[in-house]
């Protein structure tokens, strides 16, 4: 290990072996701490979208932008956090993500009413993300192999990454919603919560240990060099994880944000209570079912994301359902199937990475199929754009249609499940 300043002591202080000795195997949890509280403030947002509909006058299509604005932080976070801390190291880039998703809280805490102010903030909190999600889940993924954890099992580190932030999501969203709906102060009290997890959290970070040593200064290349991704053009990557990458968030934004709008009239007398129900029912599916990941995915086909896309197909028609029926039962029945078709879709996208990806390129590749998978996110904004400039087309119609989409993309994942496979071709 590089005898580099490392935040608390040198990394001499955190050799492998000695952290072996002092409980080293748990050590993943002080970067998975951090990448829970940022998409804790990446999702609380999502289940106040009724509220900021209904008690501070925006329209519809803005608080689906609202939603969708913190892309606009998440992606350029990604694309360069992963690259930065392959350069650098993953201390020197992930340690300022409390500090930017604090930030991010604070605005939204005391900016409802300025449409600015709530942009900025989910920007903020975007960036955050991003620097959790590509960075935080590289160093997750090195903290879960030899030397720093012995006991874990082969792809351990791409489900603790991916069921970290499906947690973080889920309780995030929880937690706000019944904030917003029965306690004091309903557009700040969530966002004070958040900064008190996230303070927690950095705390926890400041002791993790360093698992990629910057480089020399003589051994760097040209950072656009860095930011290149040779294995973003790998026929598997292209074949399987790209049709794959959309639908992780494409799905949960239509369980969590369309569904939610369209029950807002039908959900009794606590819409943003049952929007949060909505999210935590998604995201707990999304959860448990990542925990089943490793027995679902294999290393020989496609099995994995063939098996999300599946959920997708039947959760994108019910959703359709939904939408032509606006059943409370039906509603959640269809947030859970589109829950377990994130959850799946996430984990096994996350463990096609780490198969493809060489030991340089990990954490840009993992960067790169995030970014995809927030153009999801767009689907709350275009529908609600469709619905108001083209009455005559539908909610319905148009998620029908997104079953469609998932079915060709489930069929070119099937005709390439065993194609193309790293362990194979490369």
């Amino acid at each position: 290990m590089s005898t580099q300043t490392m935040g608390v002591g040198t990394a001499a202080e955190h050799r492998p072996g000695s952290e072996r000795g002092t409980g080293g195997k748990w050590l993943w949890l002080t970067v998975a701490a951090s990448m829970f509280a940022a998409a804790w403030g990446g999702n609380e947002f999502t289940p106040l979208l009724v509220m900021y509909r209904l008690d501070h006058g925006y329209s519809p299509v803005m608080v689906d932008f609202f939603l969708f604005t913190y892309v606009v932080g998440i992606v350029p976070a990604l694309l360069l956090g992963g690259p930065l801390s392959d350069r650098l190291g993953r201390r020197p880039i992930m340690l300022p993500a409390p500090i930017i998703a604090i930030a991010g809280s604070t605005l939204l805490a005391f900016g409802a009413d300025s449409a600015a102010a709530l942009i900025l903030g989910r920007i903020l909190c975007g960036i955050a993300l991003g620097i959790g999600m590509a960075v935080g889940g590289s160093w997750v993924k090195e903290l879960s192999t030899q030397p720093w954890d012995s006991t874990a099992s082969e792809g351990a580190g791409a489900r603790r990454a991916a069921m970290s932030l499906t947690a973080g999501f889920a309780l995030g969203a929880g937690a706000a919603g019944i904030l917003a709906q029965w306690a004091p102060m309903p557009s700040v009290l969530a966002y004070v919560l958040h900064i008190a997890i996230t303070v927690l959290a950095a705390v926890a970070l400041w002791r993790a240990p360093e698992t990629r040593p910057a480089q020399a200064k003589s051994d760097r290349r040209r950072l656009i060099d860095d930011l290149k991704i040779p294995s973003a053009g790998h026929r598997r990557f292209l074949y399987v994880v790209v049709p794959l990458a959309p639908w992780v968030f494409g799905a949960a934004s239509v369980a969590y944000a369309v569904i939610p709008a369209l029950m807002t009239g039908h959900s009794g007398d606590a819409p943003v209570a049952f929007s949060a129900l909505l999210c935590m029912v998604a995201l707990t599916c999304g959860f448990a079912i990542q925990s089943l990941g490793r027995k679902i995915d294999t290393d020989r086909s496609a099995r994995g994301a063939v098996v999300a896309l599946v959920f997708l197909v039947v959760g994108m028609a019910g959703a359709a359902l939904v939408a032509s029926t606006l059943t409370v039962a039906i509603a959640i029945v269809a947030a859970a199937i589109l829950g377990c078709g994130y959850g799946m879709a996430l984990v096994s996208g996350l463990l096609e990475i780490q198969r493809i990806a060489g030991p340089d390129d990990l954490a840009g590749l993992t960067a790169v199929f995030y970014s995809i998978t927030y153009i999801g996110f767009a689907v709350p904004a275009l529908l609600a754009m469709l619905s108001e400039s083209i009455p005559a087309l539908t909610y319905t119609a148009t998620l029908l249609f997104g079953a469609a989409v998932a079915l060709a993309c489930l069929v070119l994942i099937l005709f390439k499940s065993r194609s193309h496979l790293p362990r194979v071709s490369e």
